[in-house]
């Protein structure tokens, strides 16, 4: 259901509100036929803007039930602070980048598709490498804060939702991320991560640049051939002693399944989960996604995998059939698709005997 709060008081601050010159960019660059599905879990807010051939301008307010929380965004925010790589390259494939006032906790540089849109915003140069704290957040004086995780808008974080609420700055977190019964995707799929484009276009008024580049993403996505080996695989994120690995309704999960890789905790009820290394070894996969990030990287992992009697004695292992991806890519975002794209790749190039 949807509920609508009292309205906010607005920041004196706060811009009014132009036209973005990113959109022009991103329509330009962007082509195909505008799909026509909402796709699973869009609101009803989203819902016009995706079943039509030629997506209107957004009429405000926009009222959302985000996570659990009500929210009302009363015009198009044009001073956002990003936190996450998902919520800054959301924009940026918007085309929306001039509005990024502040981005933070990035999970790693952006992809080459998305460098050019980067390039002159604040995504350039974070103002944290972590999760920025509430005055530091203020201090930038937005009218939104975009979220990647719930936990990114808190008291310990950028700020409780309902104090930056009264403050009058918005808040709004990636619906893919939520965790609440009833919000938290079960299992997350491709059309929940399209409705969450969907969902963004409308709230700032970009519904043109969503469509397309939804159109886009599932045009790339139907391109893709899953292998039909039946090719085990375990999604290794992070983790020495404890391996931390994708389990069976995330975006591991998810990609996987585009690919064709039969995930060995896919039986795990959820979006990632910790494994014995004996359990890894009783399952000997056929291939392992190591997960890259600059804080645990792929070749730290298979330094790892190799120098572990037990695990070395695994099929992939002694076959080196790894297939990487990068950090950003695991979490439901505008870089999925490229991610089971290029995984496909890399598994089509293994030597498998």
């Amino acid at each position: 259901m949807r509920l609508r709060p009292t309205r906010r008081p607005a920041l004196p601050a706060v811009l009014a509100a132009t036209a973005s010159a990113g959109l022009v960019l991103a329509l330009a660059a962007c082509g195909g036929d505008v799909d026509g599905a909402a796709g699973a879990g869009a609101t009803a807010a989203t819902t016009p803007a995706a079943s039509s051939d030629a997506p209107v301008a957004t009429t405000y307010p926009v009222t959302l039930d985000n996570c659990g929380f009500a929210v009302t965004i009363d015009a198009a925010p044009q001073r956002v602070v990003t936190i996450k790589s998902s919520t800054a390259e959301m924009l940026l494939a918007l085309g929306l980048g001039d509005r990024i006032v502040g981005s933070a906790y990035l999970d790693g540089p952006v992809p080459d598709s998305l460098a050019d849109a980067a390039r002159g915003t604040a995504v350039e140069t974070p103002f944290s490498d972590e999760v920025p704290g509430t005055e530091a957040t203020l201090a930038l004086e937005p009218d939104l804060v975009y979220a990647g995780w719930e936990s990114n808008v808190t008291a310990d974080g950028a700020g409780d939702r309902g104090t930056l609420e009264q403050l009058g700055v918005d808040t709004y977190v990636s619906p893919s991320a939520c965790k609440g019964e009833g919000y938290m995707p079960d299992p997350l799929t491709f059309d929940q991560v399209f409705a969450d484009i969907t969902e963004a276009g409308e709230i700032f008024d970009a519904n043109q640049a969503a469509a397309h580049l939804v159109a886009q993403q599932r045009e790339t996505l139907a391109g893709v051939t899953p292998d039909d080996r039946g090719l085990s695989a375990l999604w290794y994120s992070s983790g020495g002693d404890t391996p931390y690995v994708g389990a069976g309704i995330g975006a591991p999960q998810m990609i996987m399944d585009a690919v064709g890789l039969e995930n060995v905790a896919a039986d795990v009820h959820d979006t990632w989960t910790s494994m014995s290394w004996e359990q890894v070894v009783a399952d000997d996969p056929d291939v392992i996604v190591l997960v890259d990030a600059t804080w645990n990287s792929a070749e730290d992992k298979i330094a790892r995998l190799e120098s572990n009697p037990a695990t070395a004695q695994l099929t992939a292992v002694r076959e080196h059939r790894y297939l990487t991806v990068p950090f950003p890519a695991t979490e439901a975002g505008v870089r999925n698709v490229d991610a089971v794209v290029d995984l496909a790749a890399q598994l089509q190039e293994l030597d498998l005997r």
